[in-house]
């Protein structure tokens, strides 16, 4: 088996899509995916990309992703945000998730950010062990709050 990490090129965003597909349907929300292959395209590429991605091949098929953005904090200054680390299903523990991860880091440390943050779902016990023997802090007392698109719509209607 021969695995290579490395950045993501337009080539691998339908590869990367059905990774991103994958995990909705593992995370129980197969029909929250409403991006399509041109957006990923479009967004992740160009002058003003919007994210970057590292890929983990496996015999020169994309197997494993990383997704990330930046941020800012007003506690840290820059951090770097994972969106979603996704390993095919059939490729679990094989080491793809923590060479990506350690390349996400890596890249982490190389721009100076403050923190690198992401969310795992509390059921997610294996994420959650995974990602604290790695040495990060799972903070259980947060809660995520999200405004989808209709709620963006409905709060802008009352104002």
């Amino acid at each position: 088996m021969n695995i290579n990490v490395r950045v993501a090129i337009k080539n691998d965003m339908l590869e990367i899509f059905n990774l991103i597909k994958e995990l909705a349907v593992f995370e129980k929300e197969p029909n929250e995916v409403i991006i399509i292959v041109e957006d990923l395209e479009i967004h992740g590429f160009g002058n003003d990309p919007k994210f970057h991605c590292f890929v983990a091949d496996v015999d020169g098929k994309v197997k494993a992703m990383a997704l990330f953005y930046m941020r800012f904090s007003t506690w840290k200054g820059p951090i770097l945000h994972l969106e979603d680390l996704v390993v095919k299903q059939d490729m679990r523990g094989h080491g793809l998730g923590t060479l990506l991860l350690d390349e996400v880091v890596k890249h982490g440390k190389k721009l100076g950010v403050k923190r690198i943050s992401w969310e795992v779902l509390d059921w997610n016990e294996p994420a959650i062990e995974f990602y604290e023997k790695k040495g990060a802090d799972v903070k259980r007392d947060w809660d995520v709050v999200h405004l989808n698109e209709q709620g963006i719509k409905n709060y802008l209607s009352k104002l």
